[in-house]
């Protein structure tokens, strides 16, 4: 090899290292590359391998296309005048088609949305009161979303989402709530506990009623059968000579009797039986004697 052959390797190298390797760049996945020629833009490359001008390209930004988030922490009030931190995430990415725009029209994409985002939640937690705000709170979200895609998409970005994802009252206000709920439940386990009372009252009287009733029928059977049986005792002593008033009066004895032997029996007893002397019975048949004979003559007379 010669001396001249060797320079001209020597200087293709060179001239390769220094004209073409610089020219020379790779552009990651979901990434993009922002090309500038003499200051002035010149292209976007997204993924893959790439050639530039030495000297007279460069690039000057690389833009990721991932989806990013936002935490943004607002402090408003509601309706009813209760002060609140909510806590609202937005997820944007740059649009592949307008990435010039998100480079060079917007320099803080994080700030432009906050402003937002602050703008539209204080326009719309104030219409709201406290107990609403957490049921409308995907009402919120959405209204967030759609003030942010008219402006932001002019920019170059688009808002994928936009979520509450915390709503925070004042210490105070959220044990004032929690009693309130609490409140409530032993309102509502004081009127079931009432109604279960209620239930047991009634089940209880038509329990006693029934009782009564069955007591009733009981004691005019008794008293059925007592006359029956009373009925018979007088027939029979009827038939061996004795009249209806002698035949009256030995009942009336035996039953008296028989009542007190039974109330002697039992030594717990407390029932005093009116008159108790040894001549009531005599008395009791003198009676019972003098009031039939004058039913007797009311009968025959008519009078």
């Amino acid at each position: 090899m010669t001396a001249g052959t060797v320079i001209w390797i020597i200087a293709g190298f060179l001239f390769f290292c220094i004209f073409v390797l610089p020219g020379i760049f790779t552009v990651k996945q979901q990434e993009a590359a922002i090309i500038e020629r003499f200051g002035k833009f010149n292209a976007v490359r997204i993924a893959g391998l790439h050639f530039k001008i030495p000297i007279v390209d460069r690039v000057v930004k690389r833009l990721s296309l991932r989806i990013r988030q936002l935490d943004v922490i607002i402090e408003t009030k509601t309706l009813d005048n209760v002060f609140l931190k909510m806590k609202v995430s937005v997820q944007y990415c740059v649009i592949k088609e307008k990435v010039a725009d998100a480079f060079y029209r917007l320099e803080s994409p994080n700030g432009q949305i906050t402003s937002y985002v602050f703008d539209v939640v204080r326009a719309e937690v104030p219409k709201t009161k406290l107990d609403d705000v957490f049921v409308r709170k995907d009402d919120i979200a959405i209204a967030v979303k759609q003030e942010l895609q008219e402006s932001m998409q002019s920019y170059g970005y688009d808002i994928v989402k936009a979520l509450v994802t915390d709503i925070d009252p004042d210490e105070q206000v959220k044990h004032a709530m929690n009693r309130i709920n609490a409140a409530e439940r032993e309102k509502k386990a004081a009127e079931y506990e009432s109604e279960a009372q209620r239930i047991r009252i009634v089940a209880v009287a038509k329990a006693e009623a029934e009782s009564k009733k069955l007591q009733g029928q009981g004691i005019a059977d008794q008293r059925r059968e007592i006359a029956k049986g009373l009925q018979e005792s007088v027939e029979i002593l009827n038939g061996v000579n004795i009249n209806p008033q002698e035949a009256s009066a030995l009942l009336v004895v035996t039953q008296h009797y028989d009542t007190l032997q039974s109330i002697g029996s039992n030594d717990r007893s407390n029932l005093v039986l009116l008159p108790n002397t040894p001549t009531a019975a005599s008395n009791m048949i003198s009676d019972l004697v003098v009031a039939m004979t004058a039913a007797n003559q009311i009968d025959r007379t008519g009078k």
